[in-house]
């Protein structure tokens, strides 16, 4: 039998999609660029770009490190994030 859980009780990374493109543009960075350095597929990459899919906190993690970013730097409300964390 599976557990599920709902939204409240799982911590949800939400991307920031101007965040993760502002990253890419430091990085000198297109998506197929991205998708090769952090070991995604592409079809993944269109398909979180374009809404149809929302990254795993470790896919997250793998795009933050491909662009040598912290992840509070792309994702949505980190500050916020953080200060309920402690």
């Amino acid at each position: 039998m599976y557990s599920y859980r709902t939204e409240s009780e799982v911590k949800i990374l939400k991307v920031d999609f101007q965040k993760l493109q502002i990253a890419m543009a430091n990085a000198c960075m297109n998506k197929g660029d991205l998708a090769e350095s952090a070991e995604i597929s592409r079809v993944s990459i269109s398909k979180y770009f374009s809404g149809k899919r929302s990254p795993s906190p470790k896919t997250v993690g793998k795009i933050a490190k491909a662009l040598n970013v912290p992840v509070s730097d792309i994702i949505e409300n980190a500050t916020a994030m953080a200060d309920n964390a402690q």
